[in-house]
Formats: structure tokens, sequence, C-alpha cells
């Protein structure tokens, strides 16, 4: 058993960096930054806090209820990598094709919840991220990579004043658009192997 474990850890990697594109959390800091950017920083953490709390919750859930729903509604998973790539490529060419950035709200906790939590950080892209690994990788391996995901977000948002000073709102847009790209390769292979599946069951 443990040598199974350690052999699934290979594929750790495979699902963590399609969550961390999917995710993006270098993509919300011009956002965060500029929506935190009049409360203290007890108050900004605190934000901070709620959106992690809130997008682990509702991305466990689905990770969860991904596998029942299938079988429920009698889906394959080939059919969840067509649908699910489709999907993360449209959402991925509106990013790239986007010019300009989501207006900030009043300031509040309630950021926290949304739009911070759900849907920025886990959002549809993600969602369908966490459905579909489920049907590629063992349960606990894609629960690893997605809470390892937020543990990097959660760094991340926290130092997001330093990144900011660092790359510029400039620089942080155009590896926005990185990553958006990348996103769109990762849907591209999606529906390719779910065709793949189709074609070959």
């Amino acid at each position: 058993m443990f040598a199974n474990v350690l052999a699934d850890l290979k594929d750790f990697p495979l699902a963590f960096i399609p969550l961390f594109i999917a995710m993006d959390p270098l993509a919300l800091l011009p956002f965060v930054v500029g929506v935190l950017e009049p409360l203290a920083g007890r108050r900004r953490r605190a934000v901070i806090r709620t959106a992690m709390f809130t997008g682990t919750a509702i991305g466990v859930l689905f990770l969860a209820l991904g596998r029942a729903v299938f079988q429920v509604l009698g889906i394959d998973i080939a059919d969840f990598l067509i649908a699910g790539g489709i999907v993360l490529f449209v959402l991925s060419l509106r990013d790239l094709l986007s010019a300009s950035q989501q207006e900030p709200s009043p300031p509040n906790e309630l950021l926290g919840v949304v739009p911070i939590g759900t849907p920025l950080l886990v959002g549809p892209a993600t969602i369908s991220m966490l459905i579909l690994l489920s049907g590629l990788h063992p349960l606990w391996l894609v629960l690893a990579a997605f809470l390892a995901n937020i543990a990097v977000a959660w760094a991340i948002l926290l130092v997001a004043h330093g990144f900011q000073r660092f790359l510029g709102v400039g620089g942080l847009r155009a590896f926005a658009k990185v990553a958006s790209l990348l996103l769109a390769a990762i849907a591209v292979q999606l529906v390719r192997r779910g065709v793949e599946q189709v074609l070959g069951g």
C-alpha cells in the first residue's frame, strides 16, 4: 500500500500545476491590492483568511460530490473531459481577450466570501478542474494538490503589496495573460484526451 502511495505521489505535479493555473492567484493580485488598500493590516488579513476558508469549503464540496454526480447522471469521464475542456477554453479565451480589469467593490469583510473566495479564487475553472482531476487521479492526491494550492494562494495574497511593488501592475497583468494561455492549452489537451477515450471505447 505504501508503495502505491509513493507511486501516486509521482503524479502530484500533474494535479498541482493544472489547479495552480486554473486558480491563478497571481492574477488576483491587482484586484486584491486595489480593493483591500483602504483596510488596516489586521482587517486585510481577516478578509484574506475568509477568502481562503470560503474557497477551500467550495472546492472540497465539489470534489467530494464530483464522482457521485457522474454516477447519478450517467456521465463518463470522457464526456466531462470534453465538456470541461470546452468550458476551460472559453474561460481562458475570455481572459486572454479581456482588455479591462474587474472594477473593485467597496472594501468590507464580505469581500472574502464574494468575489475573492468565489468566483475569483475557486470559480468555474477551478471547480471544473477539480472534478476532471478526480476522474484521472486518486481522490486523496487531488485533495492534497488542492490544499497545497490554497496554501500557496494564501501566502501570495498575504504578500500582495510586495508582489505589486516587485512586478508592477503591468507585470501582474502580463503574468495573468500567460497563465490564461497555459490554461487554454490544458483545455485543448483535456478535449483531446476525451475524444481519444471516446474513439478508443
